[in-house]
């Protein structure tokens, strides 16, 4: 067994531990690179950017999220919290029940309003045809509501689950729930137009910190990856190699945690 350790950020770090050699580069041929694409929607992005009082508040805001959090999400090696949540076609889903048909791939993101979540969701929607080869679905949770949801449906045709946890409950249980604090509402009202609530509803200010877990048949996180900085997303490649990890340790007896990321 090999145990590579390497560091992402100052909060953010990868343990990979794995029985068998990585995956080959021609295995992920196709997979698209969110932190490429990430960096390209940077680089092309227009105007002045914040301004010193507003950076300064976003600053404040990112810092305090990261002290209060400073290890967000659910550690693997456990059990994945059961929820039912409605989709943005009103069908109630349930993740015990999705995962009788193999492993699922847990997202959650902040709301349509966020770049950063859109440029996620293409990729992964981009990467299903990888995911599918493992009996792996896909499902992405938010605090929107799923008029929202639709919205986003029509708009991209994504073929996978868009769930609204409209009471916070799963992001809470997920622990990666956070309140928006009121002065950087405020700049997103004033300065932004961007109201939040008006995404999430009844006057909801609650996000998730962008996280990924990939949870096995049996319910057990293996995979996790989040960051409270919200520009840091588990790259499709890493949930293949997960996916691939739990394949080939499924017909072991006491099977381990696999892959974290934080």
């Amino acid at each position: 067994m090999r145990l590579v350790i390497s560091y992402v950020s100052a909060i953010s770090a990868l343990w990979l531990l794995v029985a068998t050699p990585p995956m080959q580069a021609e295995e992920l041929a196709g997979v698209p690179n969110l932190d490429s694409r990430i960096a390209e929607f940077q680089a092309q992005r227009k105007g002045p950017g914040p301004n010193e009082r507003q950076r300064a508040v976003m600053n404040k805001a990112a810092e305090d999220l990261a002290a209060a959090l400073p290890r967000p999400g659910l550690d693997i090696g456990s059990r994945a919290p059961d929820f039912a949540l409605p989709s943005a076609y009103g069908e109630i889903v349930r993740l015990s029940e999705q995962l009788t048909q193999g492993p699922v791939i847990l997202t959650f993101y902040r709301g349509a309003w966020c770049p950063y979540c859109n440029l996620q969701l293409r990729a992964l929607k981009e990467s299903q045809p990888h995911f599918k080869r493992y009996g792996a679905q896909l499902i992405a949770v938010t605090p929107q509501t799923p008029d929202r949801s639709l919205e986003q449906y029509r708009k991209d045709a994504y073929p996978f689950q868009i769930l609204s946890d409209l009471d916070d409950s799963v992001m809470k249980a997920y622990k990666l729930y956070f309140e928006v604090p009121e002065a950087l509402r405020s700049v997103y009202i004033q300065d932004f137009n961007l109201d939040i609530a008006a995404y999430n509803g009844n006057g909801r200010y609650g996000l998730p910190v962008p996280g990924t877990f990939i949870i096995d048949r049996q319910g057990i996180i293996q995979a996790v990856f989040a960051d409270t900085d919200y520009k840091k997303r588990m790259e499709p490649a890493a949930i293949i190699e997960a996916l691939a990890a739990i394949e080939r340790v499924q017909d072991q007896q006491g099977q381990i945690p696999l892959i974290r990321m934080r």
